[in-house]
């Protein structure tokens, strides 16, 4: 599907820019150059990656609401990958309660394409309320190896990644192993043992992530200081 162009101004940060968040120089290529596009100030929130399959069931999508609403009601920064599923359940959700709610996409993209093109008025919200951010630079169309370049951004911004749903060849699951390689926490929801959309959940399972039913679950193993949290009912 053909990208949708999103009218506005990029700018850009430099590793060596007070605002580069340090979290990504765990990467063993980090960015030298990111694009951003809204709040900058938000890159110095504590963030928790909400993930998941783009072909998601209904029960998928009101998981992602579950914890992206909890997650997001706690004070923590949500983050996510723009795509379809998900992902864009997780984003929608941390806007709907009004204004001061927010999120930040990373995308494969440049900050100026939206992709899929049907989340073209999604992104522009983003845009206003939280953060869109890349690697790339503004102008550039989605490629298939930008989103596992895309998956490593994720991973070393978060604190911890949750995998809501994932089939056993799903894109997340690259996510949640980079992460698990940075020392980031890793957290999976289980589902029904036959069902191929969770074959990607039971297995990070199996190989150690843990195992939530809730948000709360999420909050009370990361380590999160009161002070770096905002409430927007605050």
């Amino acid at each position: 599907m053909t990208p949708a162009q999103a009218p506005r101004q990029a700018q850009h940060i430099h590793r060596l820019d007070p605002n580069y968040p340090a979290r990504l120089n765990d990467l063993y290529d980090p960015p030298e150059i990111l694009y951003i596009y809204g709040n900058i100030e938000l890159l110095k929130r504590p963030m928790i990656a909400v993930v998941g399959s783009r072909i998601a069931s209904p029960r998928g999508m009101s998981n992602a609401a579950l914890f992206a609403r909890g997650l997001s009601e706690a004070g923590v920064l949500v983050l996510s990958g723009l795509a379809r599923g998900i992902d864009g359940v997780a984003h929608r959700t941390c806007l709907e309660p009004g204004a001061n709610w927010t999120t930040i996409a990373v995308c494969g993209t440049g900050v100026d394409v939206v992709y899929p093109r049907e989340h073209k008025d999604l992104a522009h919200q983003i845009g206003s309320q939280g953060l869109i951010l890349s690697e790339f630079p503004p102008g550039t169309g989605p490629k298939a190896f930008h989103f596992p370049k895309r998956n490593r951004l994720i991973a070393a911004l978060s604190l911890g990644v949750v995998v809501i749903e994932a089939a056993d060849k799903s894109g997340s699951l690259i996510t949640a192993r980079l992460a698990t390689d940075l020392g980031r926490e890793v957290f999976a929801l289980p589902g029904p043992i036959h069902d191929p959309l969770y074959e990607g959940c039971h297995r990070l399972i199996q190989e150690g992530a843990k195992l939530v039913c809730h948000p709360k679950e999420v909050l009370d193993e990361l380590v999160i200081p009161t002070k770096t949290l905002f409430k927007a009912s605050e």
